[in-house]
């Protein structure tokens, strides 16, 4: 691979990039950071809607670019363009104690959320006010992971982009439809026209999980809407779903973290649904 090419953390290239960990300059670029291999990787094979690849620049140690020679010509392939860069740089960048050497730079990815509805969604995470990126991203991880056809964040939950979301949704951002900056009334209002159930998870919910799954009613069509893990959902935001649905604490945990819940959820939606022969 030679010698790196960027050395300098203030050349025009790397300086451009570390602006990216600003939201306001995310926001003027319409372009973030993905860090680590396997985002680089989800992201040098996602395309947007009209076919243009979503990943612009690839910035690599020489060490990185050997390892994961595979991603680096991929990219290329892709028309990324791809810099070798010194570790300092790298360093620079990263938002990450120890980074693994591989950085994209990507254009924003976000789905309208009529795209969203008129897909008939089976399974939706909808993120109300939830403003840890780890959380959110990691929430996004699990909606992929239990098969969920979109992710809603609202417009008072924590930007997409954070670089500790796109870190904690381990590439999954790249997988499924994602719609930002909606408000939670018309995201929960489209999704019921749809002919999607809204369920709240509040852990002092007036539904048990355990008790749905039993009367068979979470089968069909299911938007589930997630709070802030310190201090829940609003009552005004409880009050638009069709129900209030608790995960039953069986054991003495106090309560479960944001993720867990969503997990927990998400799968006991995706299993009646597969048992029903929705998915």
């Amino acid at each position: 691979m030679g010698t790196p090419e960027l050395i300098s953390p203030r050349s025009p290239r790397v300086t451009a990039a570390r602006r990216l960990a600003k939201r306001a300059f995310r926001g003027k670029e319409r372009r973030f950071i993905a860090e680590g291999p396997q985002a680089v990787r989800e992201a040098v094979a996602h395309r947007g809607e009209g076919g243009e690849p979503t990943l612009l620049e690839l910035f690599a140690t020489v060490e990185a670019a050997e390892r994961y020679a595979d991603i680096v010509a991929a990219a290329r392939a892709a028309g990324a363009r791809v810099h070798f860069a010194a570790d300092t740089v790298i360093a620079e960048v990263s938002q990450t104690v120890t980074p693994q050497g591989l950085l994209g730079v990507c254009r924003f990815l976000e789905s309208p959320f009529e795209d969203i509805l008129r897909s008939r969604p089976r399974l939706v995470a909808v993120l109300a006010h939830v403003r840890d990126p780890g959380n959110a991203g990691t929430v996004l991880r699990c909606a992929d992971a239990a098969g969920a056809d979109a992710v809603v964040l609202t417009d008072a939950s924590v930007d997409l982009y954070n670089p500790k979301s796109v870190r904690a949704s381990v590439g999954s951002l790249f997988h499924l439809p994602v719609a930002v900056g909606v408000p939670v009334e018309r995201a929960v209002h489209g999704l019921k026209e749809a002919g999607v159930r809204i369920l709240a998870a509040d852990g002092a919910g007036a539904d048990d999980l355990d008790d749905e799954l039993d009367a068979g009613t979470m089968g069909g069509p299911t938007a589930w809407i997630f709070g802030n893990e310190a201090w829940g959902l609003p009552a005004e935001t409880r009050a638009l779903a069709d129900a209030v649905v608790r995960v039953p604490i069986h054991g003495k945990a106090e309560s479960l973290n944001l993720a867990t819940a969503a997990a927990v959820c998400l799968y006991a939606s995706a299993r009646a649904q597969r048992t029903r022969g929705e998915r």
